[in-house]
Parts: C-alpha cells; sequence; structure tokens
C-alpha cells in the first residue's frame, strides 16, 4: 500500500502513448532450421529465399508483399515466397511464427540466416540478405 507505480505519471493523468513497435530483427533461428522447396511449395532461390508468412487481411503484409518482391528482383539469384498462414499452420506452428508478416532469410541451402516479425524496411532486408547471399 502506498507505492508508487515505477512510471512517472503524475495521479490523475492519462498513461503516456508508446511508439509503435518496430520489427524485430536479426534474431538468428536455430542452426539446424533447414526449409526445401517441398515446405515451401515452391523452388529456393539460387542465392537466398525471403519467405513471408501472411494472413488474409492484414495490412502490413500487403507492404511487405511489395517490398519483399521488389528486393527479389533488384538481386539475381533471389527468390520471394509468400505463404497463407492459416493454410500451413503446421509449418507455423514448427516455426513458431507468432504473427504475420513473418519474415524469413534463407541461404541458398534453405538454412534460415535472419528472421523478423512486423513489417520490415527495404534497407533492413537488403542488409539481412548480406547474411545470407554466397557467391
Amino acid at each position: 500500500m502506498g507505492e508508487r507505480d515505477n512510471d512517472d505519471r503524475r495521479p490523475g493523468t492519462a498513461p503516456a502513448t508508446r511508439p509503435a513497435q518496430r520489427p524485430v530483427v536479426g534474431a538468428t533461428a536455430r542452426p539446424e532450421t533447414r526449409l526445401a522447396a517441398a515446405d515451401l511449395g515452391a523452388a529456393l532461390g539460387a542465392r537466398a529465399t525471403l519467405v513471408q508468412f501472411s494472413s488474409a487481411f492484414c495490412q502490413p503484409c500487403r507492404a511487405t508483399r511489395r517490398t519483399l518482391a521488389d528486393v527479389a528482383g533488384m538481386i539475381d539469384g533471389v527468390a520471394h515466397v509468400e505463404i497463407d498462414a492459416e493454410a500451413r499452420l503446421e509449418l507455423v506452428r514448427r516455426l513458431e511464427v507468432q504473427r504475420t508478416p513473418t519474415v524469413l532469410v534463407l541461404d541458398r541451402d534453405g538454412a534460415i540466416i535472419r528472421r523478423a516479425a512486423g513489417q520490415p524496411r527495404k534497407a533492413d532486408v537488403i542488409a539481412a540478405l548480406g547474411a545470407a547471399v554466397r557467391d
């Protein structure tokens, strides 16, 4: 009793608004996690693959689709594969996808190099591809 909350609000004031959350970028998956064309329902890219988990009514998913398609079109050998999360629940559970959009960056062998939840910026996608693209 009598303890004050850990925030700096004065009594009777509204809580401060929080800035919009940025996507979680750069988290790496377990090294043994690999995806094959059969898992994705599409061929892997010759150099890297951008895998996007989406849902039907997800507005950030639409913007993410455009961003990833743009990046895949800019870099030779990079494929973009979009997966409907609701239709592929077994894969969603296996990869522990918690929200859409979730983007995975795979190397040419299908190993998950980077993972991001939320709408990524084009520059972040390009930077993440740097770790996956090998000549």
